[in-house]
């Protein structure tokens, strides 16, 4: 079985070219880092927000159980926000 030399010059040709396969493989896995990326903001936005609530709800039941008056409880809200 004959082979046309043409032929297996352009196959060679094509299986040594990789000019589009890095922007191709970009192009794949850019959408899941960015995704993954997003949820790590996210994830941190949530992390922080629920650490603040928690420090706010210890330190109104320290000021409860301190036994301060109005004035002493709206300054240390006041300071903490």
């Amino acid at each position: 079985m004959l082979q046309d030399p043409k032929s297996r010059v352009s196959w060679s040709r094509f299986r040594a070219d990789a000019v589009g396969t890095t922007a191709v493989e970009f192009a794949m896995l850019a959408p899941l880092f960015i995704l993954l990326l997003l949820g790590m903001v996210a994830y941190g936005i949530y992390f922080g927000a629920s650490h603040s609530v928690q420090q706010i709800a210890a330190d109104a039941a320290r000021t409860a159980i301190a036994g301060l008056n109005q004035t002493e409880r709206q300054a240390l809200v006041t300071d903490f926000i």
